[in-house]
């Protein structure tokens, strides 16, 4: 750990590449005739994966960068969940049979918003739709908060088997601060009720660099999750971008820590994690050594995606629901962001796409780069540019940001083999950055670096 590379990096404003290239990107130049030739091309061979968008909360935490709006009636999330099913319904049409699944996602937003009948009626209307693999991984965004045991006994009916948890922190002050307030108790209920129902495997959201917060509360919070013994954890800094998400301006800016208070409670919560016996799996994920997670890490076969994270090596992605994006063997599509827009679409029997991008020989050059650096810490440009037909010298775009990653020791760089130096893991973004063609031409507000 060095404090100095965490000054100097600190305050870079970088994409968290989950994808490349990343979604500010995106034109409304690739349409939803566009999306529907790519999914009639699909083969049934090709495994995929979904991603269901639920965008309503109860309540606004003040930290959300999610694409979501509250609702205190049932009723405009019935008539969302009906629009789910027949989205399902009309993307299996226009592929033209009944597509491989192997991961299914629901994220939000919360997912356990909605009745747990109108759950158990999705995810049938998924089975009739996709060809579900019986050892599929079905995962679902919780908010302890809300959980019913109704709704706990559905997903465990309709067999999800990865729930994650959002936490964030157990410290009381920065609950209050956030408007998240959510005891230790309410969360464990939350799990055992969970493995009660079958839902074996767990994971918990953290989030560090949030107001108030400190190193101390940091560890409280860490050492609570450990006593719950979740599979998995994510570790996030918070983006503070009030000019994006207009509620996140109830946070004061100064009462949020500093780059170098961030890494240093960042990197506490790391050592308490790996001190429990956790593996780091890239930038920011942590798993017992048993997990999937771990395990493709170790056999070099990580991958990155929308969720962060994943031993899912399918490389397309179906995205239902509002401002959902998907992922197609062409390029990327997103559906309509207001829920308003998105229901018209629908109910004319539309896909909802509004806009996305085509990939070019370049791009997915350079996803491959950036993917192998944020998964392996490390990347062999002649290897990865062999397989694109590229010229190793071309990888780098910003090579004054290698030169000096590399006379700082962040980086090393042998043979054309560069490597995250031990420690500074937390820089994986900006050694990421300097493959990326697009970033010098952007204009998104990304968060920052540490």
């Amino acid at each position: 750990m060095r404090s100095d590379w965490a000054k100097s990096y600190g305050q870079d404003r970088l994409p968290r590449y989950t994808s490349y290239p990343t979604a500010p990107h995106f034109s409304p130049s690739i349409t939803e005739a566009h999306y529907a030739n790519w999914l009639a091309a699909l083969s049934a061979s090709q495994p995929t994966s979904l991603y269901v968008h639920v965008p309503f909360c109860r309540a606004m935490c003040w930290y959300c960068g999610c694409h979501t709006s509250l609702t205190k009636r049932d009723e405009p999330i019935a008539i969302y969940t009906a629009a789910l099913r027949r989205e399902a319904k009309i993307v299996a049409q226009t592929i033209g049979h009944r597509q491989p699944i192997s991961h299914i996602a629901f994220g939000g937003g919360t997912p356990t918003i909605m009745s747990p009948q109108s759950f158990i009626d999705l995810m049938g209307a998924l089975h009739f739709s996709y060809a579900v693999h019986p050892d599929a991984e079905i995962a679902v965004e919780i908010d302890p908060r809300t959980l019913t045991a109704d709704m706990t006994e559905a997903l465990g009916q309709c067999g999800v088997n990865r729930a994650s948890l959002g936490i964030q922190s157990f410290d009381p002050a920065v609950q209050r601060a956030i408007n998240r307030l959510q005891s230790f108790e309410q969360t464990a209920a939350a799990v055992q009720s969970l493995r009660d129902a079958g839902v074996g495997r767990i994971n918990f959201d953290l989030l560090y660099g949030l107001p108030l917060q400190t190193v101390d509360s940091c560890l409280d919070t860490v050492a609570k999750c450990i006593a719950l013994r979740p599979d998995r954890l994510s570790v996030f800094g918070y983006a503070h971008i009030p000019s994006f998400k207009k509620h996140q301006r109830k946070i004061a800016d100064d009462t949020l820590p500093d780059s170098p208070e961030r890494h240093l409670q960042s990197e506490a919560i790391a050592e308490a994690l790996i001190d429990a016996g956790y593996v780091r799996i890239g930038l920011d994920h942590f798993a017992l050594p048993e997990d999937n997670l771990a395990i493709a890490q170790q056999a070099g076969r990580l991958h990155r995606n929308f969720q962060g994270y994943t031993d899912d090596s399918a490389n397309i992605l179906i995205g239902l629901g509002a401002s959902a994006i998907g992922r197609m063997p062409d390029g990327f599509v997103q559906n309509a962001v207001p829920v308003r827009d998105y229901l018209a679409r629908i109910a004319e029997g539309r896909l909802s796409t509004v806009k996305g991008y085509l990939l070019t020989e370049d791009d997915r050059f350079r996803a491959d780069l950036i993917e192998r650096v944020m998964c392996d810490m490390a990347v062999d440009l002649p290897q990865v540019s062999h397989l694109h037909g590229k010229d190793p010298h071309s990888a780098i775009i910003d090579r004054a940001r290698i030169d000096r990653l590399v006379a700082d020791g962040a980086v090393m760089l042998l043979d054309d083999r560069l490597s995250v130096s031990s420690g500074a893991e937390f820089l994986v973004r900006s050694v990421a950055s300097a493959f990326d063609a697009h970033l010098a031409r952007s204009t998104a507000v990304h968060s920052r670096a540490v």
